[in-house]
């Protein structure tokens, strides 16, 4: 799959999450749609700082560390903490919250699973091989 999946899932879940915010607040109203729009740009939030960790950390060759600090106190205090104060205060909905967040890994769940019913990744990599063949 690649890093190019974390992407495409982000720009996938960001089109999900505006046609939720649009139909949502026609048809169940505004502040139940905002919670779960705030859930899912949370999720995205956190699944992009997970990805730019991933990157700085586990790349060949020497780490950068004073960037994977900066991310990690931007991710892990930053996002947590206002996770906790939006799960916690009156005016979201906790469960729509949630039910929010998850709409990112079912993205990824679907995402994965449509990859592998086209077998993408096995077509890949057999082009991969006859190239290296060559």
């Amino acid at each position: 799959m690649g890093l190019s999946f974390i992407g495409r899932t982000l720009k996938t879940t960001g089109v999900i999450s505006l046609l939720v915010l649009i139909f949502g607040s026609f048809y169940y109203g505004f502040h139940p749609t905002l919670s779960v729009f705030t859930g899912i740009v949370w999720g995205m939030i956190n699944l992009y700082f997970l990805a730019l960790l991933i990157r700085t950390t586990l790349k060949p060759g020497e780490i950068d560390k004073q960037s994977a600090l900066v991310i990690l106190l931007l991710k892990f205090p930053l996002l947590y903490i206002s996770g906790y104060f939006i799960v916690t205060s009156d005016y979201f909905n906790p469960l729509l919250f949630l039910a929010g967040f998850t709409v990112v890994l079912l993205v990824i769940v679907m995402k994965a699973l449509g990859r592998t019913l086209l077998k993408l990744d096995v077509n890949m990599n057999n082009k991969q091989e006859s190239i290296k063949s060559v």
